[in-house]
């Protein structure tokens, strides 16, 4: 069984900023009723579950604009024009924490936005790592820490962790762990 998806009729860019585009079509629906829907589409990301031996979760803390607050979150970014999501994984994790990985593996996909954005973000496992050096972006400002499972349960639980690509990602690594 499918939902009625409607047909889209005209679509618009209404903004385009420096990454971020916002769409506006108008669908027509059931019994041919007209519909404008808006949405953001975005360049899809990258979100890293990076594993040390001792079984400690590489971490950051950011301060996102948006929300005026710093945010517990794993290391993450946006895909640059072409590039794949593992590269895309792959490369956010050195920049940000200064670390490599002999290991990768895929666990899955999330859509964070259904309701307003297209964003996909492809979630990863890095795993035997080894320090070479962050080489953060202009204007880019986090701290890279360390927490164990029970601690990020804590985090969770208190509240303190509340970004949904890291839950998300840190849902699908338990999952592939059992």
């Amino acid at each position: 069984m499918s939902v009625f998806r409607g047909k889209t009729l005209k679509s618009k860019i209404v903004y385009q900023g420096s990454f971020l585009k916002i769409v506006q079509d108008l669908v027509e629906g059931r019994e041919g009723k007209k519909h404008r829907r808006e949405y953001i589409l975005h360049p899809g990301a990258s979100v890293v579950v990076a594993i040390l031996p001792d079984g400690r979760i590489v971490m950051e803390r950011q301060y996102r604009h948006a929300l005026q607050q710093e945010f517990l979150e794993l290391p993450a970014g946006k895909l640059d024009p072409g590039e794949e999501p593992l590269t895309a994984a792959q490369r956010e994790l050195r920049e940000e924490t200064g670390y490599e990985a002999k290991e990768w593996t895929r666990l899955g996909v999330t859509h964070p936005c259904i309701g307003y954005s297209n964003e996909f973000i492809e979630v990863f496992l890095a795993k035997n790592l080894e320090q070479k050096g962050a080489r953060l972006d202009e204007g880019e400002e986090l701290e890279v820490f360390t927490l164990s499972q029970a601690e990020l349960d804590e985090e969770i639980r208190a509240g303190r962790l509340t970004d949904a690509k890291t839950l998300s990602a840190l849902m699908l690594y338990r999952l592939f762990k059992a």
